[in-house]
């Protein structure tokens, strides 16, 4: 496919973000190559043909930003047994090229992306937009015990604002760039919960929300049901072993499972599956 039509889809689910879905149930958006009609919830019309990969894409975005109020989202890239690393920690990289683009989509799509201390002692993630256009995000870091080394890249590293999010009490991260900014929330035995950080994260103004991990951080906010979708992205890998994505409280029997409406997109040779986990 034309790399000018995803860029031109892409085009359209930007400007579909910047439309205030509060005044109006449709919009005309020029692409830069046609004009797509977007409705709120995300369905969407055109007048000539867009390839397959253009409609995915279009598909599987606009329903995040073609909506009214603040969105939630978490996204794991894991193995077909639901490994999002092996035993020693190496997940670079589980998932191929194009899911990793549709992480950045994600990040240039969102006011914050979140992730938990685990992620960045393990990892070191810039938490930046760099395989499409798109503007940085703040970077949140959930750190309740603030025992994370001040030489991680997100608190060196002044690409976009980063917020150090503690419990009560923790020390100070002494010799952190002045993009930094630390806050400090109610923590229990288990960390912040999630409805407090996003609370206080839309009291600053970023009411959409990408969680992007690690494991730990996202069954949390899956668990306290504040998220309206995760996107799953899953690798054709067998791994065997290693660190798990989603793991949540055990249940008895499988009418207790969690069965949430879910889409799937071809995602180069990985699979995104959407869920919506709340309405709308």
């Amino acid at each position: 496919m034309d790399d000018s039509l995803l860029d031109a889809a892409w085009r359209g689910v930007r400007r579909a973000r910047e439309h205030d879905w509060s005044r109006s149930t449709v919009a005309r958006i020029d692409t830069g190559v046609g004009a797509i009609e977007v409705r709120r919830g995300g369905d969407w019309s055109a007048d000539a043909v867009w390839p397959a990969g253009a409609c995915a894409l279009l598909d599987s975005l606009l329903p995040l930003v073609a909506r009214c109020g603040g969105l939630a989202i978490a996204q794991l890239g894991q193995s077909l047994d639901g490994r999002i690393a092996t035993e020693s920690g190496a997940s670079h990289y589980i998932n191929g090229l194009a899911s990793r683009v549709h992480l950045h989509r994600l990040r240039a799509l969102v006011d914050a992306v979140l992730v938990g201390a685990g992620t960045v002692a393990a990892d070191d993630p810039q938490l930046t937009v760099r395989h499409v256009e798109g503007a940085n995000p703040w970077r949140v870091v959930c750190d309740p015990r603030g025992r994370l080394d001040v030489r991680r890249d997100v608190f060196q590293t002044a690409a976009a604002p980063t917020l150090h999010l503690v419990g009560r009490g923790a020390p100070p991260l002494v010799g952190a760039g002045a993009h930094v900014e630390r806050l400090e929330l109610p923590a229990g035995p288990r960390g912040i919960e999630p409805r407090a950080v996003l609370d206080a994260l839309a009291e600053r103004g970023l009411t959409r929300v990408l969680v992007e991990g690690g494991g730990v951080t996202v069954s949390r906010f899956v668990e306290a049901d504040v998220l309206h979708r995760l996107h799953l992205l899953v690798a054709p890998l067998l791994i065997g072993s290693g660190r798990p994505g989603l793991a949540l409280t055990p249940i008895d029997t499988l009418d207790a499972a969690r069965r949430p409406p879910a889409r799937t997109f071809p995602c180069g040779d990985d699979t995104l599956f959407d869920l919506r986990l709340l309405d709308p």
